[in-house]
């Protein structure tokens, strides 16, 4: 095979090809290091930084809830939580034998918690300063210590059930939940670097991503009268010992709730002491038969469809037969009203007067006022676990259906609904959406939601809501509701007595609810107030004797805080005594 000789040229044409290989090589290399160390800096710097460091988090203030006047319901303060570095802790059965009796926690608990393979671990969060401070002393290697917020009450009680209460991290109740997104903020995070076994290297910083604190709920609650339904509520636990009383009190103009309530209540702060069943507000969240305060809707529709004559009369003998049904009267001990006008059966709370009404109406006309109404649907009111109440499709309704409903049995509904339908009545027929919170704002005070106030709709006329606050101010001038009356204020309400049901399913003909839902001054309407004593076992069982009395002092130390101006009174002839409103159902042979 013949051999080439290696020329100059050949060796020079490879050494050129060396050279420009060799600066190819050195040009990518240190293109990728600038890219590495300058393009791609920050990101591998912080890269790095996570698999060096080991982060704890930081936990931030909860947001403040105020009442309408700027006074504190909710806050917080500052406790410490303590808690380990597993990796900083050399003997670690030592430290659990020592912690355990001042932190009041099993030893082999604290043992597990401290061996965790974790960069960071509570042992016992949110303890007293007396036992941090003890801990502190102990100067132990790996205990560290964190300042969280504990929620605290002001007023303690008072409001529990519209503000809720705090766990360990989040809401669990009433406003602290349903505005938890507000009111919890962000967490923050301490990063500290660490050598492979997670200990702290030393002469190095940790860094810190600050917390972002929570936003202020302010309510429309006022404090003074929240104060007032409470103490008025608690008097009447005390003197009639119900199974619970229970207190609404709104703006009709414009849905605001100024006060909410329901005995047995609890403490906020100690909230696991007392049965769940306490817990939530029951103005919102239960619903009853209405009995008698109903009878407003049925009125408001009949007078609306032109079908209302005050002064047509009709008898009441003390029944009226429906299906071969006989349903009471609350007079039928005494033969009934007799020849009363249908303007009278208001304020006489006459049943079969207003079953007529109801005939006359149809059910279908009659359930289109009860959805325009609001009825069988949640009123959308920012407080979690709201009622709907339950009334008849209308394929469900039959004469005695139709019959019942009218007087508000068989039905239920919540006190909330009916109160938003009586402010419908008297404001001019306009039905608003009701609502607790009325503003957010940042620590700084800046606004993030500024409440309106919203028309859902129009339900009647303003010609049909001045006769109904005409025929309601006559129930407590002349009528069942004359406990209710108030010197020096025009007063107007509709009373209510309604039945229970027994554990059978039957109606228990010894055990009711006595409520009255009313407003003041007739005039011009400031508050709407609605209260009920539910199942008397002290004292008289009548609701001139529970309801009525809780309405007025409510409503008249409301009046005398708020200011509002007398109005001229009117006088009453001494109305009748609603004794049994509601009765039941009796069913006859016809002869």
């Amino acid at each position: 095979m013949a051999e080439f000789p290696v020329t100059r040229a050949i060796v020079r044409r490879r050494l050129i090809a060396i050279f420009i290989l060799t600066v190819l090589v050195t040009i990518l290399l240190i293109s990728r290091l600038a890219w590495i160390q300058i393009v791609q800096a920050d990101k591998l710097y912080e890269q790095a930084w996570e698999q060096w460091s080991h982060n704890v988090p930081i936990s931030t203030a909860r947001g403040s809830i105020y009442d309408s006047q700027g006074r504190l319901l909710a806050g917080s303060t500052s406790v410490n939580t303590v808690a380990a570095i597993p990796p900083q802790i050399d003997n670690p059965e030592a430290v659990a034998g020592a912690l355990a009796p001042i932190l009041e926690m099993d030893a082999q608990r604290i043992y597990e918690l401290i061996t965790m393979d974790r960069s960071a671990i509570y042992i016992k969060r949110k303890v007293d300063p007396d036992v941090s401070e003890a801990v502190r002393e102990m100067n132990i290697p790996g205990i560290i210590f964190f300042n969280e917020e504990k929620r605290y009450y002001p007023g303690d009680n008072l409001a529990s059930q519209v503000l809720g209460f705090v766990g360990m991290d989040q809401g669990l109740a009433g406003v602290e939940s349903y505005y938890e997104d507000y009111l919890s903020g962000s967490e923050g995070r301490m990063l500290y670097p660490a050598d492979g076994r997670g200990k702290q290297l030393p002469h190095t910083f940790s860094r810190y991503t600050l917390p972002q604190q929570g936003y202020d709920l302010h309510l429309a609650i006022d404090e003074s009268i929240q104060h007032i339904v409470e103490r008025e509520l608690a008097r009447v636990m005390e003197t009639s010992a119900p199974k619970q009383a229970i207190a609404l009190v709104l703006d009709p103009q414009n849905g605001a709730v100024l006060a909410a309530a329901a005995k047995p209540d609890y403490s906020p702060s100690t909230y696991e002491l007392y049965s769940p069943e306490s817990w939530s507000l029951a103005p919102i969240t239960s619903s009853f038969e209405p009995g008698s305060t109903f009878k407003m809707v049925t009125l408001a529709a009949v007078v609306e469809e032109g079908l209302f004559n005050p002064d047509e009369v009709h008898h009441c003998p003390g029944y009226t037969t429906v299906n071969g049904n006989r349903i009471h009267c609350w007079t039928v001990d005494r033969g009934g009203h007799g020849n009363i006008s249908f303007y009278e059966s208001v304020g006489g709370s006459c049943n079969p007067a207003f079953i007529e009404l109801g005939q006359r109406l149809g059910k279908e006309k009659l359930f289109q006022y009860l959805d325009a109404f609001g009825f069988g649907q949640v009123t959308g009111i920012d407080y979690p676990g709201e009622g709907s109440g339950m009334i008849f499709s209308l394929d469900q309704v039959g004469p005695m259906e139709l019959a019942t409903t009218t007087f508000g049995q068989g039905i239920s509904v919540t006190p909330i609904q009916q109160v938003m339908a009586v402010t419908a009545m008297i404001n001019g027929g306009y039905l608003y959406q009701p609502y607790i919170v009325e503003e957010i704002t940042d620590q700084d005070g800046n606004s993030l939601m500024k409440r309106k106030p919203e028309v859902i709709r129009q339900v009647v006329s303003e010609e049909t809501s001045a006769q109904l606050v005409d025929m309601m101010e006559s129930v407590v001038l002349d009528g069942t509701g004359y406990a209710a009356a108030i010197e020096g204020y025009r007063v107007a309400g509709k009373t209510g007595t309604a039945e229970k049901v027994d554990e059978s399913g039957n109606y228990s003909g010894s055990d009711y609810i006595y409520s009255l839902v009313g407003f003041a001054p007739v005039e011009n309407p400031q508050l709407v107030l609605y209260v009920a004593v539910d199942g008397v076992t002290r004292g008289p069982r009548l609701g001139v004797h529970t309801s009525a009395p809780l309405f007025k002092n409510i409503m008249e130390d409301s009046l005398n805080y708020l200011q509002v101006s007398p109005s001229p009174t009117q006088e009453h002839t001494g109305g009748e005594v609603e004794e049994y409103e509601d009765q039941e159902l009796e069913e006859q042979e016809e002869h």
